[in-house]
């Protein structure tokens, strides 16, 4: 099991995108990145959790969809063609992420 080690919130212009069928694509702009690190100590991986609360691995992502990458687009390039628009202020969509901050002991 991982345990997280940091999260930090992403910048403008990071989003995460799946694939939803054969052909078809779509993006999600990343809200934040947590730093995971196995159990014993060893291993370290950053994850982009998006806007929806899907990150790569998850078992709850929405159905069908498939982690391709992460990519950046600068602010003032816009958003990518697929990009799906983030959710409004009270929109909820899925549970969102279910991460647990590691303490200090």
């Amino acid at each position: 099991m991982k345990r997280i080690v940091e999260i930090v919130p992403a910048r403008p212009g990071w989003y995460a995108r799946w694939r939803i069928s054969p052909g078809t694509t779509r993006c999600y702009p990343v809200s934040l990145w947590a730093l995971l690190e196995e159990a014993d100590g060893t291993g370290r991986e950053v994850i982009g959790v998006d806007c929806i609360g899907q990150w790569p691995g998850a078992d709850d992502n929405e159905a069908g969809g498939e982690f391709v990458r992460y990519l950046f687009q600068t602010p003032d390039t816009g958003p990518p063609e697929d990009a799906e628009p983030p959710p409004s202020a009270g929109e909820q969509r899925g549970d969102g992420p279910r991460l647990q901050p590691v303490t200090a002991t």
